[in-house]
């Protein structure tokens, strides 16, 4: 994913880009090159380059933002409904275990909402809305939490392979001792 909660950039960052965007047309208009704007700005010289193109065709309006490049799949709304939907567990609409799987998750927003959604952009925006893919550690009912610490302090150094100890190296491509 090109950004951490897999939505692009907030408002205020698309905001401050084009902040930007726009000082580079000021400049631009008072005649300076692209590096000298690149260095000033603390940007790349091809941003700086299409930039330049951009103003050059249409202006300030060119380097203005166009907004975000897709609205979300559903509204803060709509998600609000599905996390209902999801708490209520599998069982409650219909499977045989407790598991939310991306392709029940897929089903249940047909039935409900009557859209479909690829199962990447459910990952995605399950994602953004904090919920995780891990599964709970489950244990033993049988376990014996005591038995299996002295395991790992009696047993396992039995069992596990010392390091080799690392002997003098050499530099050459080649072995002394194979020629």
């Amino acid at each position: 994913m090109r950004y951490p909660q897999g939505g692009g950039l907030t408002a205020e960052r698309q905001a401050f880009r084009e902040h930007i965007r726009l000082q580079a047309a000021e400049l631009f208009a008072a005649g300076q090159g692209n590096a000298a704007v690149a260095r000033e700005l603390r940007v790349s010289v091809r941003s700086v380059q299409r930039w330049r193109r951009a103003w050059e065709d249409g202006g300030e309006r060119a380097l203005a933002s166009k907004g975000p490049l897709s609205r979300p799949k559903f509204s803060q709304a709509l998600f609000a409904v599905l996390g209902q939907e999801l708490a209520k567990g599998p069982v409650a609409h219909g499977w045989p275990d407790q598991t939310w799987t991306l392709s029940r998750i897929k089903t249940l927003i047909g039935r409900r909402f009557h859209t479909s959604i690829t199962l990447s952009a459910i990952a995605q925006m399950l994602h953004r809305h904090g919920f995780s893919h891990q599964v709970p550690a489950r244990r033993a009912v049988e376990r014996d939490e005591k038995a299996v610490s002295g395991w790992v302090k009696e047993t396992w150094p039995l069992v596990e392979t010392p390091r080799r100890r690392s002997g003098p190296g050499s530099a050459s491509k080649t072995r002394p001792a194979s020629r």
